[in-house]
């Protein structure tokens, strides 16, 4: 609930109280001066029927009163700040995720098409590539330990997902990963809990590569991302990063117009020189790694906090 509609709140319920006890007050003095009890219990339904009329009036009157105010009445601007201070929204970049398809020069390893006859699909590179599965076939890859963790992406979004703050608003998702491509989330949509259910999903949009819906694909790096968010402040969070505290970093976050946080979506390893480049800064948080869900899952509720205390 808003702070104006809190105080809208407020001041109804308190209108409606005066007027509900006034009418009780009588209906208790009707019930002392009868000497029926007919006359007792029509007295009752009266006092029942207008304090629900009083409860009515009361609305019609604030809805009345709140919706004639002019724009320059010093009440309605108060409501208009409250409501553009929390307006802001923290863009929430997991970039270059392990997450994808498997590639064609390990498509025909013997794990690989195990994995795909199992789930009986025909082509074995229409699956996500996922190391506990395809360990073997992985060892030929580049980068291998950096690849394969649809499950570690997974285990971010709901991470931030379940959060107060992402329910009401307050978090974007976006999910960009090492092939340069970048799932949307659209606003309040949480992912499957069950991991079976996420791999199937994310490998029919990898498949069909979706222009609308809860998530859309489409092609673009960190660099072309942000551009497209315009955030007035990207950091990453990183390892190699400026030792900061993270309550520091939260008010930072909180502070701009348009902040935006990317979190490595990958198990080992640093960012690109291409994703750092496209940084305004690079922020350590702890001194030893932390596995993306817990990075992201600590810094949203930082971030809450500091605008549950705002509001």
């Amino acid at each position: 609930m808003q702070p104006w509609q809190k105080n809208r709140f407020r001041l109804q319920s308190s209108l409606t109280l005066n007027l509900s006890m006034t009418l009780l007050a009588r209906a208790a003095w009707a019930l002392a001066s009868s000497r029926s009890l007919g006359a007792v219990s029509a007295a009752i339904s009266m006092r029942v029927a207008a304090v629900r009329t009083a409860s009515l009036l009361a609305s019609f009157f604030l809805v009345l009163v709140f919706t004639s105010l002019p724009p320059s009445c010093p009440c309605v601007q108060r409501i208009n700040r409250s409501r553009s201070a929390s307006a802001a929204v923290l863009s929430l970049v997991i970039a270059e995720a392990a997450l994808e398809l498997v590639p064609e020069e390990v498509s025909r390893h013997p794990s690989v098409r195990n994995d795909a006859r199992r789930r009986e699909l025909t082509d074995p590179s229409s699956i996500l590539l996922d190391r506990s599965i395809h360990h073997a076939a992985m060892l030929r890859l580049p980068e291998a330990e950096k690849r394969g963790r649809p499950d570690l992406v997974h285990l971010t979004l709901l991470s931030v997902t379940s959060t107060p703050l992402y329910q009401a608003g307050g978090v974007k998702v976006y999910i960009h990963t090492r092939d340069d491509l970048v799932l949307e989330f659209r606003e309040r949509t949480r992912p499957p809990k069950s991991y079976s259910r996420f791999r199937d999903l994310v490998q029919q949009v990898l498949r069909e590569r979706p222009g609308s819906g809860l998530i859309t694909l489409r092609e673009a790096s960190v660099r072309q991302l942000l551009g497209e968010l315009r955030p007035d402040l990207a950091v990453g969070l990183s390892v190699q990063g400026k030792p900061t505290a993270l309550e520091d970093l939260a008010v930072r976050l909180v502070g701009a117009k348009d902040p935006a946080a990317v979190v490595g979506g990958f198990p080992k390893g640093h960012f690109t020189p291409e994703t750092t480049g496209a940084l305004d800064a690079l922020a350590r948080i702890h001194d030893d790694p932390l596995d993306a869900h817990v990075v992201a899952a600590r810094l949203v509720y930082e971030v809450e906090k500091l605008s549950r205390n705002q509001r």
